[in-house]
């Protein structure tokens, strides 16, 4: 993971709101409109914060069709471990050093 990617982790678990978006999830997958519902949140609202999670890696998102026709999309926890130290950190900042050693080498 670089220190970009950590970043994005960091910044999606780092809202309230997003906090209670996972909790929830936690229980099993579920469709926006009862996820909404449960949070007391707008759509366009939870659409938002969910966005953020899904970049993060933190939240996998599917539309399937209902049995009358309706399209539903459905949101559940992607499999994550998130733990952040000191090692953590250095093996990002390591990462983004080699990368970036990578780009200028292949220029050259």
């Amino acid at each position: 993971m670089t220190s970009e990617e950590l970043l994005v982790v960091l910044a999606a678990v780092g809202h309230a709101q997003r906090l209670r978006v996972i909790a929830e999830i936690a229980g099993g997958r579920m469709y926006v409109s009862e996820l909404a519902r449960r949070l007391k949140m707008s759509r366009p609202l939870l659409y938002m914060h969910l966005e953020r999670l899904e970049k993060a890696g933190l939240v996998v998102g599917s539309l399937e069709l209902s049995e009358d026709g309706k399209a539903l999309k459905y949101f559940e926890l992607g499999p994550f471990d998130l733990r952040v130290n000191a090692e953590t950190i250095v093996a990002a900042v390591a990462a983004d050093a080699a990368r970036h050693s990578d780009v200028k080498g292949n220029r050259t």
